[in-house]
């Protein structure tokens, strides 16, 4: 009986050491999006603008920014699903301001042990996840709007451009960035912090659905924690993204890639890679 005892749990070890040796290993990232970013289009900065937002703009783009209508981003890192950290690989599809779409595969031994299939599109949600589907759900579309916009840190220069947003001054620190949800007038809101020294984006804060069966909405934050520059224009990569019941990020992500103003209009709508 000792015996056999012995060899279950050396088994269990070994089991153990095997999946941890599987979760290490970085996952290889998606190809490069096979079409190329274009000559962006550059307009002067706005006048009007409050004095930490400008500076913002400055540090990233300088005087002139760029007008970008739709990105493709192809990013890895890792994120926790049920409790498990898994490396993973992305690719986030924008129409800018508009629609997205999600195609993320969860890692072990750099294969794809999970799936994950997400839109926003004409203000609807639908999650193909691991569980199950998640579709008509009026929490779920809200924070997708939040994810669309909070996502827009990587095409930040829409935060200016697009006619719908507008910035408003908190204190010399922070800024509130107000952003429509659907076609009825209604809107949203993130508290941005810049870093003092920077002028760079330290944080961006909202209250967001986390799940449908939650009667109050969960501090969630998207966090910079370096910037590169792609295109002329500087964005956050690595990023970290958290929801605050939680404590620690349960994504972070590097960008791999990145293509402005290329043609999304099917890609957003298809599937998968």
């Amino acid at each position: 009986m000792l015996k056999y005892t012995l060899i279950a749990l050396i088994a269990a070890a070994a089991l153990t050491l095997l999946i941890r040796v599987g979760l290490s290993i970085k996952a290889s990232p998606f190809p490069a999006y096979p079409e190329h970013t274009p000559e962006l289009t550059r307009i002067p900065l706005p006048d009007n603008l409050p004095a930490l937002v400008r500076r913002f703009y400055q540090a990233i783009a300088g005087d002139e920014i760029p007008v970008i209508d739709s990105a493709v981003l192809t990013l890895s890192g890792h994120l926790r699903f049920m409790g498990i950290t898994f490396p993973a690989r992305m690719r986030f599809i924008h129409e800018a301001g508009r629609n997205y779409r999600h195609y993320i595969e969860a890692m072990v031994f750099n294969f794809p042990l999970l799936k994950v299939n997400e839109a926003y599109l004409d203000g609807r949600s639908r999650l193909e996840l691991p569980v199950g589907v998640v579709e008509n759900e009026p929490k779920v579309d809200q924070a997708a709007n939040l994810g669309l916009w909070g996502e827009s840190l990587w095409l930040s220069t829409i935060f200016i451009t697009d006619s719908r947003v507008r910035w408003e001054t908190i204190d010399d620190a922070s800024a509130r960035l107000i952003v429509p949800y659907g076609d009825t007038g209604e809107e949203d809101s993130f508290t941005v912090f810049f870093n003092a020294q920077t002028g760079l984006i330290s944080r961006m804060e909202a209250m967001r659905w986390k799940e449908t069966t939650d009667t109050e909405k969960t501090r969630w934050i998207l966090e910079p924690l370096g910037w590169e520059t792609v295109h002329g224009i500087r964005v956050p990569s690595p990023a970290a993204v958290t929801w605050a019941s939680e404590g620690t990020p349960w994504l972070v992500v590097t960008q791999d890639d990145i293509a402005y103003n290329v043609d999304v209009s099917a890609y957003v709508r298809g599937r998968g890679l």
